[in-house]
């Protein structure tokens, strides 16, 4: 696992063992950032059960401002903290925040911040936790943001009233559906 393009390109990432954290695979990451294309420079990112933090350090790397991303796994964030080290280098806090803490907790505490890039990547066992997180991003989202739902290919996530599906795209056993807010 490495980070595809960017400033930080080609450097290697790293990911805790186990079944707890499932990273988005580099094909699939390559895909998701060439169809945002031009909406990542300058964009405030926001990584929801972030794991190892690659979609948050991509998006950084391919000159996102500043992310913020939320895990609740103990080694997740250690694995992410390395990472950040390794992508962004010893002032790495000065453009992602790391919150250690379950995102029903999490969200909530961001009130008053908008995010132009949402990443909803739970793991898969979690289905229900796509509609949980939606309703707490009402007031966090941008007006011309994007939300990316990464799921399992044999899974449909309904979305919450107020949000519409854009695009679908499969890979391998994964999927990205892109949403955006308003009907």
């Amino acid at each position: 696992m490495r980070i595809i393009a960017g400033e930080a390109g080609g450097r290697k990432l790293f990911a805790p063992t186990g079944a707890d954290t499932r990273p988005t695979s580099d094909r699939t990451r390559g895909a998701l950032f060439n169809i945002l294309g031009r909406r990542v420079a300058g964009a405030h990112v926001l990584d929801v059960f972030s794991g190892t933090g690659a979609l948050a350090l991509e998006a950084l790397s391919r000159g996102a401002e500043r992310a913020v991303a939320i895990d609740s796994g103990r080694e997740a964030v250690r694995a992410m903290e390395r990472n950040a080290l390794a992508v962004l280098g010893e002032d790495w806090r000065k453009r992602l925040r790391i919150l250690k803490m379950d995102y029903r907790q999490a969200l909530p505490s961001l009130a008053g911040e908008q995010f132009d890039l949402i990443f909803l990547d739970p793991p898969y066992r979690m289905a229900d936790a796509y509609a949980g997180a939606l309703r707490f991003l009402e007031n966090l989202t941008a007006p011309d943001a994007r939300i990316v739902l990464e799921r399992a290919k044999t899974v449909q996530i309904p979305l919450p009233e107020g949000y519409r599906l854009l695009d679908s795209r499969a890979y391998g056993e994964s999927a990205l559906d892109f949403v955006a807010k308003g009907v």
